[in-house]
């Protein structure tokens, strides 16, 4: 059995304009259930599930993310860090959701006098979801809970992850009606 860790440290940690790029993901499932099939009542929304994980040491829920670093392609760090933090792996769709500016939740309580101080610039992907492991590096400081939209939006600590999460949605309908 290998040792499961995360990376630490911000020595390989991408910058741009003094922004800290990151990189994570919204995991996704649909729901198989036969019953939910045979029922035509029940839309594509409401067959949608993402996965969220608590922040180390409270109980908000976030989406998986971190740095992206300077020895792996945006894809590879929200692939990484979806395994970390959430221990899944899967699908990542190679086109972005969307590219968003926030203040890291450590800066926020700083009173720095440059706005860009603690920025970051996070490049969020979708990620069908198609193992999810017993065993990950994170596991002893988050918890993982699948919800549908609705309740991902109501819970979604940042305001920007919860835009992120609305650019998910309208991806995942377009797909569906083009079907």
């Amino acid at each position: 059995m290998s040792v499961l860790s995360s990376r630490t440290g911000r020595d390989r940690q991408r910058y741009d304009n003094n922004f800290r790029l990151v990189s994570g993901c919204i995991p996704y499932r649909l729901i198989k259930d036969k019953e939910l099939e045979e029922d035509t009542s029940v839309d594509f929304v409401n067959k949608l599930q993402v996965l969220m994980v608590s922040s180390p040491n409270r109980h908000d829920l976030v989406f998986p993310k971190g740095g992206w670093e300077n020895d792996e392609t945006v894809l590879e760090a929200a692939s990484r860090e979806a395994m970390e933090e959430a221990g899944v792996k899967g699908k990542l769709r190679e086109v972005p959701l969307g590219v968003w500016e926030f203040r890291s939740k450590s800066s926020i309580s700083t009173n720095a006098e440059d706005e860009s101080f603690g920025g970051c610039k996070g490049y969020m992907f979708a990620l069908e979801v198609t193992e999810e492991l017993q065993e990950w590096p994170e596991r002893g400081n988050r918890q993982r809970k699948w919800l549908n939209v609705k309740e991902a939006l109501e819970l979604c600590r940042y305001e920007w992850m919860q835009r992120a999460l609305e650019a998910f949605l309208r991806v995942m309908q377009g797909e569906e009606e083009g079907k």
